[in-house]
């Protein structure tokens, strides 16, 4: 194997890997990744076993060949050299030579067989959609994902297609969010598939909003083409709850108030609250809705707030951080709150928009 890049050109596709290769690996060759150069370009693969990622470059192929290398190290010697300059890669028996100008750099190699790689995911179905509407619906829940929960499928993003429509879900057990969107002109089939938090985020970071993107659903796989770069995840194996029934209906205790103003509100009682629960209490009545908020070390902070509210009188306590995320994937000015009593979880929406729904449990104060 022997290639010439540009050092910018060499740099992009393994900056866009690089996220999956773990600093601490069991296997050797995790911490690797794969160079495969063949008709004038290469491709780069890093795997954790539950993500993969390839991107592709366009280079200077005098032999084709394919060979793994330590991922940080590469890119490291790669952002080292100065901008401008041409970098040349070969193989010399079990090393990687990298030359740049009057630099020379040697490698250990492992073989390129030992790489673990998904090929053919056998996808039962491919959506495609812009890149701003995938975007959109990872951005609108996923705070929401669980971290490290024993539930595992609460671990991930719920990606659900079905008619014309495609819907993200995610939830920890304490509040929930779920965005959707028409896809226009198609019909699919209904289709459940969870993907992990870690592919969730690195998803999210590949994204630039640019262009459009296939999202190929397979029974273990979910596989999207972004732009010289191909997602692969695993799925996570598991059954998703059944979301619609946490969902509240409609109640007449419904608030209605400016969201910066709220926000706002939140975040000055939230400096006072447990900082181990981050409980808040809203009193909510006709006159307007006043946040409390106390700690351990006796200091209390309050706040009042007017809103168009016609419901009975409410006491209801909640964890600030939840209200605020929700609050931060509202795009328009208001925001409505509707809860049903003390007991019961709140439901926020923007108003007049019924695709994003944010749901959130009650807390004992």
């Amino acid at each position: 194997m022997k290639l010439t890049a540009a050092r910018d050109v060499l740099l992009k596709p393994l900056q866009a890997v690089i996220g999956v290769v773990e600093r601490r690996q069991t296997m050797p060759i995790l911490s690797n990744i794969l160079l495969v150069a063949r008709k004038g370009e290469l491709l780069v693969t890093a795997t954790d076993l539950e993500v993969e990622l390839v991107a592709q470059a366009e280079v200077t192929v005098e032999s084709d060949g394919e060979i793994t290398v330590s991922g940080r190290k590469l890119l490291d010697i790669c952002r080292a050299l100065p901008e401008g300059s041409d970098v040349d890669i070969s193989v010399a028996g079990e090393k990687l030579i990298v030359r740049s100008g009057r630099s020379k750099f040697t490698l250990v190699t492992l073989p390129a067989a030992e790489f673990p790689s998904v090929e053919d995911i056998k996808a039962r179905q491919t959506i495609a959609v812009e890149q701003t509407v995938l975007a959109r619906l990872i951005e609108k829940t996923h705070f929401s994902m669980a971290q490290q929960d024993v539930r595992y499928y609460l671990n991930g993003m719920l990606l659900e297609v079905g008619g014309t429509q495609l819907r993200a879900v995610a939830t920890d057990g304490h509040r929930l969010a779920l965005c959707e969107v028409e896809i226009d002109g198609a019909s699919f089939d209904e289709q459940q598939v969870i993907v992990p938090r870690k592919g969730i985020l690195e998803l999210q970071r590949l994204m630039d909003g640019k262009g459009s993107l296939n999202i190929e659903l397979g029974p273990n796989h979910v596989r999207i083409q972004l732009e010289g770069i191909r997602f692969t995840s695993k799925l996570i194996d598991g059954r998703f709850p059944e979301y619609d029934r946490v969902i509240p209906k409609e109640s007449s205790n419904e608030l209605r108030a400016d969201k910066a103003a709220l926000r706002g509100a939140l975040q000055r009682t939230a400096i006072l609250s447990n900082e181990k629960y981050r409980g808040i209490r809203l009193i909510i009545r006709n006159s307007g809705i006043v946040i409390q908020a106390h700690n351990p070390e006796q200091e209390e902070a309050e706040e009042e707030l007017e809103v168009s509210y016609s419901g009975e009188d409410i006491e209801i306590g909640f964890n600030v951080n939840y209200l605020l995320d929700a609050l931060g994937a509202i795009e328009g000015d208001e925001v409505t709150l509707s809860v049903l009593d003390s007991n019961s979880s709140c439901l926020i929406r923007q108003p007049g928009k019924d695709d994003s729904k944010f749901v959130v449990m009650p807390m004992r104060l």
